[in-house]
């Protein structure tokens, strides 16, 4: 030791650092001693000393989403559905003015425009702004959907509206000059209008199919089917709940029809098995789909038995048959959405793929395996395939455009 000037010590060698005035004991140090009026604060983990830096914690590829979900909310299904029902609508009304039927006819027009109406509104406030829907007016391409779909609803929209507005006409304009050529031109605006109804009815099909959603590019041949179905459904219901029962029976078949066709593409796509038809048998969207089936088998039976005898047998039956044709419109969007959010359904169909093609040998496209990973995080067991190198930049392409290499090559490597 070393006396300084002021009486103090100098420790000379390690051990002295740890009664040092005001200085903190070097950690493992059992002679620091702790300056006066000041306390240590104990850390999270239980130990005396607060660390600085916070501890670390373990994240992995293993169960993470290789695609982003759709930033789509719940304006888009109400779209698809109300898009539908306007184009059901619109097939009810020209045959209904074809046959003689005004009430029916009247009420078909007005509500499909109403319908078309409300899709409009909810397309526009997805979009965010309403000149985003002309932009789509200056390319005409058909290899895309949206872009034929903007055009069908395009050449839809006036047709259907001048056939509602003829029906709004008063009496005392309808003999003026102005009136007698919209009632002129209200049939063949309608005719025109049930002309692009079934392209209204399914391009939105025709669009989630050829997006990078597994479970609705997997179903691609079946969704169009469901979503025809669907809008005559929804198109028959509506008719009933605004037609007497006597001038309701154009609607009522329309109606048993297309529900009988959504639940028989519905259980198609139930029916196709492998993985990513999964995502339509669990979580959220079979609820949804359950319910949706309960409905129309109980519609179905409404519109064939007491909505033929009761007005008010009528207005429960269309409620229901609306109801079950809604609830399908969600669940197929909860099926997709959750698709997305599991690397399974993105891997496992790619492999099979490159497997079909001669790429992959078919041994190498066994369904994963999840298995607890590191820290809890789940993992996804998958053989990589023997010719391919370990090297980061091996990836796999699906065919409708987006990598998978993340979650592929992680899987693969922990195998």
């Amino acid at each position: 030791m070393e006396v300084r000037g002021d009486g103090r010590r100098r420790a000379g060698g390690r051990r002295g650092l740890g009664v040092r005035p005001r200085r903190r004991a070097v950690t493992g140090s059992d002679t620091g001693a702790r300056p006066e009026g000041r306390h240590r604060r104990a850390g999270a983990d239980g130990s005396r000393d607060e660390r600085a830096v916070p501890r670390a914690t373990f994240r992995s590829y293993y169960g993470r989403p290789v695609l982003k979900p759709p930033v789509w909310e719940w304006k888009i299904p109400a779209y698809f559905f109300t898009g539908g029902m306007s184009a059901g609508s619109a097939l009810l009304a020209a045959g209904a003015d074809l046959t003689g039927r005004p009430a029916l006819r009247r009420a078909s027009r007005l509500g499909g425009f109403g319908a078309l109406l409300v899709s409009a509104y909810l397309l526009i406030a997805d979009l965010g702004r309403p000149e985003r829907f002309h932009h789509m007016l200056r390319v005409a391409r058909p290899t895309s959907p949206m872009s034929v779909g903007t055009w069908i609803l395009t050449a839809y929209g006036p047709g259907s509206g001048v056939a509602a507005a003829a029906e709004l006409l008063p009496a005392w304009m309808r003999a003026t000059l102005p009136g007698r050529l919209l009632s002129a031109a209200a049939r063949p605006a309608g005719l025109s209008a049930a002309v692009f109804a079934p392209g209204v009815a399914s391009y939105t099909a025709v669009l989630l199919a050829q997006t990078a959603v597994p479970a609705w590019h997997e179903a691609r041949r079946e969704l169009p089917f469901v979503y025809t179905g669907s809008a005559a459904a929804s198109g028959g219901a509506l008719g009933m709940l605004l037609t007497p029962v006597a001038e309701a029976g154009p609607a009522r078949r329309l109606a048993i029809a297309g529900t009988l066709g959504e639940v028989a593409a519905s259980r198609m796509i139930d029916g196709r098995g492998g993985l990513v038809s999964d995502a339509f048998r669990s979580g959220r969207a079979h609820r949804l789909r359950l319910a949706a089936e309960v409905c129309n088998v109980a519609g179905v039976v409404a519109a064939a038995t007491v909505a033929r005898r009761s007005r008010l047998g009528a207005v429960a039956a269309g409620l229901v048959v609306l109801g079950g044709s809604l609830l399908q419109r969600f669940g197929t969007f909860e099926a997709g959405v959750a698709s997305t959010k599991d690397p399974r359904y993105v891997v496992v169909p790619q492999r099979e793929r490159l497997a079909a093609s001669g790429r992959l040998p078919r041994d190498e496209t066994a369904t994963p395996r999840i298995t607890p990973g590191v820290r809890g995080q789940p993992r996804v067991d998958i053989a990589r395939p023997r010719h391919v190198r370990r090297h980061r930049s091996w990836h796999t392409t699906g065919s409708f455009g987006y990598s998978a290499a993340p979650a592929s090559v992680s899987a693969s490597r922990r195998c």
